[in-house]
């Protein structure tokens, strides 16, 4: 009935079309809608776990209650890439304070807490995606937009603020060299002292592994031509390639 459905409204659009081929945004819009069609009819086999073996799910680490949720999450990740899904971003945590990362309480519990439900089905992800022969296609990017100071944030308690000098993000897949760790903080891990990268470093290394050169792709954007590491540009990682 839904497939009846979508033949006929395509026969009006077609028909619409036709009388103004000149009319661009019009085929645009029509691409689009034809697009997000066969994504809906795509979506619930995409979505549907059944057939996954109990030893896939189990890597995962959905056979444990405290892994589960995240484990369906990075599951469904992979079934996501292979069917062609060219990027997916995958969410840790939510809300406010304990309930994500954000640790200005207790950091142990914080970080234990969520490293926790996060550990294997992420390790689960990368190695289905390598004996699937997938990896090597795919880059995986893990972090967050700061890390915490290496002191407690109140008088009392070990809560920890913000902190955006020192940080630590992986990637693997995708052309990244195995490891490999590059850069070094202060001996509090403060601030970033051997081998510092502005995020737009790290900006360059996704676009050059995705095949872009970073100081070439730009966007228009309030009568400018910009780029998107900035006016200055950024090499890649290098040890990292």
């Amino acid at each position: 009935m839904q497939r009846r459905m979508l033949d006929t409204l395509r026969e009006y659009n077609a028909e619409h079309e036709a009388s103004r081929a000149d009319n661009s945004n019009l085929a645009a819009r029509i691409a689009s809608y034809e697009l997000a069609a066969k994504m809906q009819l795509h979506a619930p086999e995409t979505v549907d776990l059944a057939k996954e073996t109990e030893a896939t799910k189990e890597l995962y680490g959905m056979n444990d209650k405290k892994t589960e949720e995240f484990g369906r999450r990075c599951l469904l990740a992979r079934r996501m890439v292979e069917r062609g899904v060219r990027f997916i971003q995958l969410y840790s945590g939510g809300a406010h304070n304990d309930d994500n990362w954000d640790a200005h309480t207790d950091i142990e519990k914080n970080h234990n807490f969520h490293c926790g439900r996060t550990d294997k089905p992420v390790a689960g992800l990368l190695k289905d995606l390598k004996q699937r022969g997938l990896l090597d296609s795919t880059l995986v990017i893990w972090g967050g937009e700061f890390g915490r100071q290496p002191t407690a944030e109140y008088a009392k308690g070990t809560g920890r603020d913000h902190n955006a000098w020192g940080f630590t993000m992986w990637m693997a897949g995708g052309g990244v060299k195995g490891g490999v760790s590059v850069g070094e903080t202060d001996e509090l891990g403060a601030s970033a002292v051997v081998d510092k990268f502005h995020v737009k470093h790290l900006h360059a290394t996704a676009l050059h592994l995705l095949g872009l050169d970073p100081d070439k792709l730009s966007y228009f954007y309030s009568g400018l031509d910009q780029n998107l590491v900035g006016v200055e540009g950024a090499e890649p990682i290098r040890a990292l390639l």
